[in-house]
């Protein structure tokens, strides 16, 4: 048996990387998801967090360049008073933009099935990650390392915590 695998060829034999279906897949996903929303009046397409599914939220950021409002729909759970996402992009390689976004302008809206909240964005200190990144796992399961090993840059965590005032 040859022993001349390097690192990556090794990890890959032992752990496969996990299936995603294509981007074009993912993204006529996402424009179904908001169109679903749309058409029903906001009555479909969010939902609370459960013990086995993470919920889904509209988050509503400013665009950097444009200055006009930008909405997107992600997942998300609760950590105490906080509301916690990750900036992945259908754990494509690039950030995605409203991540971009909020760090231009952490002020944002987001929409939930219960009402609206003003919050703040910020990225997970290095200590809050590791914890609420195993919070995640919970909802991905094992093939949330092989994802994140798809992208070149470590995927942030995101905290959205209440704005006061």
């Amino acid at each position: 048996m040859s022993t001349d695998l390097s690192p990556a060829e090794t990890i890959s034999e032992e752990r496969p990387t996990p299936f995603l279906p294509p981007r074009w897949f993912i993204r006529a996903a996402w424009i179904g998801h908001r169109a679903l929303y749309k058409v029903s009046g906001g009555r479909l397409g969010l939902r609370d967090p459960s013990a086995k599914a993470w919920g889904l939220m509209r988050l509503r950021t400013v665009g950097r360049r444009s200055g006009q409002e930008r909405i997107a729909i992600l997942a998300y759970f609760v950590d105490g008073p906080d509301i916690v996402t990750m900036a992945m992009n259908g754990w494509g390689d690039a950030e995605p933009a409203w991540w971009l976004n909020l760090q231009a302008q952490p002020d944002v809206v987001v929409e939930l099935p219960s009402g609206s909240r003003e919050v703040r964005g910020r990225i997970a200190s290095p200590t809050e990650r590791p914890r609420l990144w195993d919070r995640w796992a919970e909802y991905n399961g094992a093939n949330q390392e092989g994802w994140a090993a798809r992208r070149s840059r470590e995927t942030a965590v995101v905290i959205l915590e209440p704005r006061i005032g």
